[in-house]
């Protein structure tokens, strides 16, 4: 059998050591201390701590505002990033800008800039307060919020992405046929999106899970009400190292739990 040209070859998988050498150090950089998370933890004590009822309740109250969330930001983003990615408008990159900010936005400057907006002297909130009596810091509705504006970025650059991607013209030819806009984007659009909607709703869930800076300056710690479980970590730590780990270790077996059993999966069809 003649061999087959050099030029059609499979090319060797060998990985070049001058990458090989970086790319286990970054890995290691990232896996030894959730290693190290594994190894010191408390396990002869870990069923006493986590059957704890402040712990339950830190972890109930972090799953609601997760996911609320996670659907309020579903709600406003899905739209949103179609606005970014279907329409020209004067000042789309800077609007695109500003919903990319948060994620590079220092957390706790996030939660400052709450308080201005929607606390009760805020921009925003002394009109809630003054007409409808509504007060959002230091609430479970105010840990909500915060979780959504940090976590809401995600889902519009997951969405838009995937928009960016998908053919416009499935719509165009809808709207050809007598659709509206809104009809086409629901009936044609968002089933070809779903994906990319799905994989940014987990990361948004995700990060709306681990928020701390946002919700401790917007919301404050008050167990009970605005004690996330970021939050339980975080007073545990200064009195009670073991409780920390224990909790840490909860919100690390939730977080792969979500990404590698749905984040993954549908990162893979977008």
């Amino acid at each position: 059998m003649t061999p087959a040209p050099a030029a059609f070859r499979t090319p060797r998988r060998g990985v070049p050591p001058a990458l090989l050498v970086p790319a286990l150090l970054g890995l290691a950089f990232l896996v030894v201390p959730l290693l190290a998370l594994l190894v010191r933890a408390p396990w002869h004590s870990l069923p006493e701590q986590l059957t704890r009822p402040a712990v339950w309740e830190a972890l109930r109250l972090s799953l609601f505002c997760a996911t609320t969330a996670t659907a309020l930001s579903l709600v406003v983003g899905v739209p949103l990033a179609w606005l970014l990615a279907r329409t020209d408008f004067p000042g789309r990159a800077l609007v695109r800008a500003l919903v990319t900010l948060p994620l590079v936005l220092p957390p706790v400057v996030g939660g400052v800039a709450l308080l201005l907006a929607l606390g009760r002297n805020g921009v925003v909130g002394q009109w809630l307060d003054a007409w409808f009596g509504i007060t959002l810091p230091f609430t479970t509705t105010g840990v909500v919020l915060a979780e959504t504006f940090v976590a809401m970025p995600f889902l519009v650059i997951s969405v838009e992405g995937t928009l960016r991607a998908a053919d416009p013209r499935y719509e165009e030819a809808a709207t050809t046929l007598g659709a509206s806009r809104f009809t086409a984007f629901r009936r044609v659009t968002l089933p070809l999106i779903a994906p990319g909607v799905a994989a940014g709703a987990v990361l948004a869930w995700a990060r709306a899970l681990g928020e701390f800076g946002a919700t401790i300056t917007f919301a404050g710690n008050f167990p009970g009400r605005t004690q996330t479980m970021p939050l339980a970590v975080y007073l545990a730590l200064q009195n009670d190292p073991a409780a920390a780990i224990a909790l840490s270790l909860v919100l690390l077996a939730v977080s792969i739990a979500v990404l590698a059993g749905l984040r993954d999966r549908w990162m893979r069809t977008v």
